[in-house]
């Protein structure tokens, strides 16, 4: 659990400028104005996870620490699998409000850094609570436990946008338009000013991301301490999210145990949290039950399908479920 060896404004402003600078190459390059291919997809995905990985070589030789790197390598994996059921989140939000694909793109970007800014002061708020108060690891290894439990319930029984409290205040405060206007979040009609459903559902993505730190930050403490390497971690996991939103639909409709999967994941970093104080698990060690349990889970996936004669019916519903 050590880190810490990038401290200073400098780092931070480093990566604050590298983050806007790749943001911003994947709004302007990838699919701009066009739904993308599923082949364009994986190709950008795959960049974005090279790039992602390569950046523990710059930590080793920024820091010398080697341990280092594989801190930020743990957290990124861990993020970046969590990411994927925030995908299906969102999957779920743009079927539910109907936005056309020609928006999806900017709702994903405001998405994306608002999650960045909410995992920051969770972070430091994260940080702060466990240099006061020890006790409070146990709280987040009992909300990991949780989460996991929540996980296994499903997604869908847990995504209701007419629940949210944010898009319940929203409607409260300002009438919403009928349809979409364009690319705008307002417009106002009989000198009223009116939301319209884009703005809408940037207001339930806005919640999920509010959740998503919550149960996400507690699995990164299990890790590591140190709030830059958390944030790095966090920073790649949401970078190239829009590419990886391409092959959701696809990857949830051929890894039927990924809920499984992730819930396991972060059942074991629970434990870890819990018993660190008895039992000290290294990086190395956690990076590689990581790996283990998600290899067990894509095989245990490719063994399903294969046995069960009904997989590519099943495979169809839960396509249709996704696109409905």
């Amino acid at each position: 659990m050590s880190g810490g060896h990038l401290t200073g404004v400098i780092p931070w402003i480093v990566l604050i400028v590298i983050l806007v600078v790749l943001l911003l190459v994947d709004l302007k390059l990838f699919a701009r104005g066009r739904e993308p291919a599923f082949r364009e997809g994986v190709i950008w995905s795959i960049g974005w996870l090279v790039l992602s990985l390569a950046m523990a070589l710059v930590v080793w030789v920024v820091t010398g620490i080697p341990q280092d790197a594989v801190l930020y390598t743990t957290v990124y994996l861990i993020e970046r699998s969590l990411s994927l059921d925030n995908l299906f989140v969102f999957i779920l939000l743009f079927s539910y409000f109907g936005v056309p694909t020609e928006y999806r793109a900017r709702l994903l970007f405001w998405g994306i850094v608002a999650a960045l800014a909410l995992r920051g002061l969770a972070i430091f708020g994260g940080v702060a609570l466990i240099e006061q108060f020890h006790f409070v690891i146990y709280v987040l290894g009992v909300l990991l436990l949780v989460l996991a439990y929540r996980i296994l319930q499903g997604v869908v029984e847990n995504v209701d946008p007419d629940k949210n409290l944010i898009v319940r205040a929203v409607r409260r405060f300002f009438p919403v338009t009928d349809d979409f206007r364009g690319p705008g979040w307002f417009v106002t009609e009989g000198g009223r000013r009116h939301v319209t459903p884009l703005f809408l559902c940037l207001a339930a993505i806005v919640a999920a991301d509010i959740a998503f730190a919550v149960d996400s930050i507690p699995a990164a403490f299990a890790i590591t301490r140190d709030p830059f390497l958390i944030w790095m971690g966090n920073v790649f996991a949401l970078l190239g999210l829009r590419a990886l939103f391409v092959l959701v639909e696809g990857l949830i409709r051929r890894f039927r145990y990924l809920d499984e999967t992730i819930a396991v994941v972060l059942a074991l970093v629970a434990v870890k949290l819990l018993i660190e104080d008895f039992l000290y698990i290294t990086p190395v060690q956690s990076l590689i039950g990581v790996g283990i349990a998600f290899t067990i889970g894509i095989v245990a996936s490719l063994i399903g399908d294969a046995r069960d004669p009904d997989s590519e019916q099943k495979l169809a519903e839960r396509s249709e479920r996704t696109k409905a």
